[in-house]
């Protein structure tokens, strides 16, 4: 199989499971907002749930965003070369990174359930953050190219 090729289809590859962990999250925790936000019991279920699918959910996505980073990493350095549009992904990719860790850390962390709707809705926000920057990402890189 030809190297570039097989790059190709392990950065869509990572990239595809990395918006797709973004997508499970977002349904999940659509999902699970009553209980959450609703009485103290089933709360604690729920919210035992969450932290348990956010642990298998974050090592996927982990796996997915650095094959991401490697392969296009080999793949501007053996094919594209070191262009400008090959820094505007990574500085891209870097703020993505940087918003959605430090949205969770501000934002979702601090939440205890049950918990108010209305505090409830930071993690709509996050998928904002999210689903923003993939879309700035891949309009960037298959748009304005």
């Amino acid at each position: 199989m030809d190297f570039h090729a097989l790059l190709r289809v392990i950065h869509i590859t990572g990239f595809a499971a990395w918006f797709g962990t973004i997508f499970a999250s977002f349904f999940l925790l659509k999902t699970l907002e009553p209980g959450l936000t609703g009485n103290k019991q089933q709360a604690d279920d729920y919210s035992l749930l969450l932290r348990r699918f956010i642990k298998l959910e974050t090592k996927v996505a982990d796996v997915a965003v650095i094959s991401v980073i490697l392969s296009g990493l080999l793949l501007a350095h053996f094919y594209a070369g070191w262009t400008p549009w090959v820094f505007a992904k990574i500085g891209l990719l870097v703020l993505q990174i940087a918003l959605t860790m430090g949205y969770i850390v501000k934002a979702i962390q601090p939440i205890t359930y049950p918990c108010e709707t209305s505090r409830y809705t930071a993690w709509y926000k996050l998928f904002t953050i999210s689903f923003s920057m993939f879309g700035i990402i891949l309009i960037v890189t298959f748009f304005l190219r």
